[in-house]
Parts: structure tokens; C-alpha cells; sequence
């Protein structure tokens, strides 16, 4: 049984397949069983009209022996011991071809068949039909296989059996012959169709496939919607897809108006906690420091949010080059006692299917943290590879070992108490990675410190 997750054009092909299969057997069959019962009614028609020829020129003497007048050894009976023979078997005497020399023909007995129906009554003048002979297969003189036709006649009263054979092989071998061009012409044919049939299935499902490419257009952010103009078959699907768009389009934009909400609900009210909070007597930084923290929970939490309103078809795009460099540059003044060795290897073109607030906050909390633990060289590189884009973050640091990396990963997970921030900045750039159906690993640089990969969806081409 097929799976049913094997494709379209797989199911199609192997249902063609096997129909152009079976199609040509049975081809093969019917026209073998015609060409035989053409080739083998050629033969007996031979035969059939040496037995007349036979019968018309036989005559009885006045001693009741057999004889004909004249001769009746012509092609093909005058050759010797290639099965084309005929006898006549009378009461006194047999008559023999030449061909047979001195064997004799014993077909086998046929007196055991049913007769075969009566002669239609004669039309008009014409004379009366004679009887056919009948057909018997077996071995005959000199271990040869024959095709036998008899028929028994009365001569002057006398009954007389008209025996002619030819050898199984002038039936069989035209036969063979005409089946080995046969099958030629038949191999030729499935070729043939097989080709078409495979011609139609890539045409016939090329709307499926360019469909499918629509709708990868539609999740990297190059269309808003699918293409109306669609074959019939296709085009309820289209209309479907197109609908779920605009309504998740409905969704999305009804989830970043509550998101927005919320942040001005919350944000506004922290903040006024934390001015309130600075003017209090000594001792209140601990809880100025709470605040802080609720404050970049909450904008965690809602960057989170955003980008899962985000999460169906992307429509935005944001060019890596300007932003790593931008980024590179305020960094570097930040720290420009160190005297780093920045290197930008993004190509121009290169863009992702992120909002650039977003590509703003995955990077810089990736290159601040490469700036703070360099030595003296941060290079930032790039690959594509299918539907993505991988951005390479790398420095000459100390780097972190297998356990470090994994805490590193953990929102609220600090390496070093002595420098400023909450430990957040690598737990958010990887959930607004995955929020994009992205990545986020570390690893050992080739540089000595510590390697950052982001994987994230690409724009396409610009």
C-alpha cells in the first residue's frame, strides 16, 4: 500500500507506470495469439490446397489400386526431410511425396474429435462445398515435429485418407520473428509513453510547485499574499491560503496593539516607581535595583510578544551590513582604550526577515559582550545557506568553557558580578532568534576567545 506521504508525482508516475505496463502485456499477448492465428491459417491454407490439388488428380484403377495423374511434388514437397510431405493411404496401395522417401507419415488419430458442422446448403448454381480437412499436431518421420491436415475422401468408392504436413517450425519461426519486431515496436512505444507521461506529470503539477514557491514567498516577506491567477484545480486553495493571510494579518495586528497597550501600561508606572524610589533615604538601592530588574523583565517579555505577533508571514526586512557596522562603531568609541581590531566581513546585500529593532538588540548584546572581553580583534562574518542567514560573531578573548556557555544561555545568569548589567543579554538574543524560527549556539573561536552563530530566515535577494 502507498504511503500517504509519498508526493503527487511519485503516485502518478508509478499509477501510469504500471497501467503502460500492463497495457502493453496484454498488447503483446493479443497481438502474438493474432500474428499465430494468421501465420498458422497461412500454412494451412498451403497444406489445404495441396490436399485438393492431391484429390483432384487422384484416380483408382481397375485393380482398386491408387494413383495420380501427374505430378504433385512442387515447392515446398520436393524437398527431402524438411517436413513438408503429403501421403495418400488406399485400400491397396500408398502413395508417398518425395520428400519422405521411404518413411511414412502416421498422424495421430483424430477419429475420437467431434465432426465438424455440416457445409452451408449451396447458393444458386454454385457447387456444393467439399469437406475441409481437419488439424493434428505431432512427431513425424525422423523425430521432426509436424503440423498434420487430413482428409479422408472416397475414390471410386473407395475410402482414401489425403495426408500433408508442414514442420512446427515455418509456424513458429515467422512467428518469432514477427514477435521480436513486435517487441522492438512495443519497448519503442512504453519508451514513448513512459516519456510523455512523464512530460505531463512535471507540467501538470508545475501549478502546484510554483504555488509552493508563492507561499515560501509570502513566509520570507517578498508578497503579501498568493497569486489569484491559478489553474481551476488549484485556484479554492489559492483563495483559502490568501484568506488565512489577511486574517492572521487581522490577528497579528490586534496582538501588537494589545502588546503596545501593555507596554505603556506597565512601563509608565516603574518608572515612576524608580524616581520615587532615588529620592527616598539611603539604604533604598536594593530596591531600586528590583525595579530595574522588573523594568528589563518586562521589556524582555514584551520584545518576546512582539516577535511572536511577528512569528507568521514576515513582511519586514533588515539590511545586516549597515547595522553591524553602525553597532561596530559606537561600541568601538565606547571602548576605545582597547584599540580593537574590528572586522566587518557582511556583504552588502545580505538582509534578514527581522524587524531591525530586533536585529538591533540580537546584535548589540552579541558585540557588546564580544567589546567587553576581547583582547584586541572582534570579525564578524556570514553565510547563506537554504532560506537562511548565518551571522558568525568572533573574538580573541578568554572565551568560555562547555558549563560556562550553557549558564551563558540562562536569562538572569551572570559570569562576572563585577560589571554592570542583569544577564540577560544572551538569554534574549536567543529567544528572539528561536522567536524567528532561528538559532543561537557557542562555541570556540579559531581567534582564541569565544564564537557566536545566529541563525536567522533570510529576505532573498534585494
Amino acid at each position: 500500500m502507498m504511503s500517504r506521504k509519498a508526493s503527487l508525482g511519485r503516485r502518478l508516475m508509478i499509477g501510469a507506470g504500471v497501467f503502460i505496463t500492463a497495457a502493453l502485456i496484454v498488447s503483446a499477448i493479443l497481438i502474438s495469439f493474432v500474428l499465430h492465428r494468421f501465420v498458422q491459417g497461412q500454412i494451412d491454407q498451403r497444406l489445404d490446397a495441396q490436399i485438393l490439388f492431391l484429390a483432384s488428380m487422384l484416380e483408382a484403377d481397375g485393380g482398386g489400386n491408387m494413383r495420380l495423374v501427374g505430378s504433385a511434388d512442387g515447392p515446398p514437397f520436393d524437398r527431402r526431410r524438411h517436413g513438408w510431405y503429403w501421403q495418400i493411404s488406399g485400400p491397396k496401395n500408398v502413395l508417398r511425396s518425395r520428400s519422405l522417401e521411404a518413411a511414412d507419415l502416421a498422424p495421430p488419430d483424430i477419429s475420437s474429435r467431434p465432426l465438424p458442422p455440416p457445409p452451408p446448403p449451396p447458393i444458386g448454381d454454385d457447387p456444393p462445398p467439399r469437406e475441409h480437412p481437419l488439424p493434428a499436431d505431432g512427431k513425424g518421420p525422423y523425430d521432426r515435429m509436424l503440423h498434420f491436415r487430413i482428409l479422408d475422401v472416397a475414390v471410386s468408392g473407395a475410402p482414401v485418407r489425403i495426408v500433408a504436413s508442414a514442420p512446427r517450425d515455418a509456424v513458429r519461426g515467422p512467428l518469432w520473428e514477427a514477435m521480436r519486431t513486435l517487441a522492438l515496436s512495443l519497448a519503442a512505444l512504453g519508451i514513448a509513453l513512459i516519456s510523455a507521461m512523464l512530460i505531463q506529470v512535471r507540467l501538470g503539477l508545475r501549478p502546484l510547485e510554483r504555488l509552493r514557491q508563492a507561499v515560501a514567498d509570502v513566509r520570507a516577506g517578498l508578497r503579501d499574499n498568493v497569486p489569484d491567477a491559478q489553474p481551476g484545480e488549484v485556484q479554492p486553495l489559492a483563495a483559502e491560503l490568501n484568506a488565512l493571510l489577511v486574517q492572521n494579518a487581522t490577528n497579528l495586528e490586534r496582538a501588537r496593539k494589545h502588546v503596545s497597550n501593555l507596554a505603556h501600561g506597565l512601563k509608565t508606572p516603574l518608572a515612576t516607581l524608580a524616581i520615587a524610589l532615588q529620592k527616598q533615604t539611603p539604604g533604598s538601592e536594593d530596591l531600586h535595583g528590583l525595579v530595574v530588574l522588573m523594568d528589563r523583565r518586562i521589556r524582555h517579555h514584551l520584545g518576546r510578544a512582539r516577535s511572536a505577533a511577528l512569528g507568521g508571514p514576515v513582511r519586514t526586512r533588515t539590511a545586516i551590513a549597515p547595522r553591524v557596522a553602525d553597532l561596530g562603531l559606537v561600541l568601538g568609541k565606547v571602548n576605545a582604550d582597547k584599540a580593537i581590531d574590528f572586522a566587518n566581513h557582511i556583504p552588502a546585500g545580505l538582509a534578514v526577515a527581522c524587524e531591525q529593532q530586533d536585529v538591533d538588540e540580537m546584535l548589540g548584546n552579541v558585540l557588546e559582550n564580544a567589546f567587553s572581553w576581547c583582547r584586541s580583534k572582534i570579525a564578524v562574518g556570514s553565510r547563506e545557506e537554504t532560506r537562511s542567514v548565518v551571522l558568525v560573531v568572533e573574538d580573541d578573548g578568554p572565551g568560555l568553557s562547555p558549563e560556562q556557555m550553557s549558564q551563558a544561555m540562562q536569562a538572569g545568569q551572570r559570569l562576572d558580578e563585577s560589571s554592570p548589567g542583569f544577564g540577560f543579554g544572551l538569554s534574549i538574543t536567543r529567544e528572539l532568534a528561536e522567536l524567528y524560527a532561528g538559532s543561537l549556539t557557542l562555541d570556540r573561536s579559531p581567534l582564541g576567545g569565544l564564537r557566536v552563530t545566529i541563525r536567522l530566515p533570510s529576505a532573498g535577494a534585494d
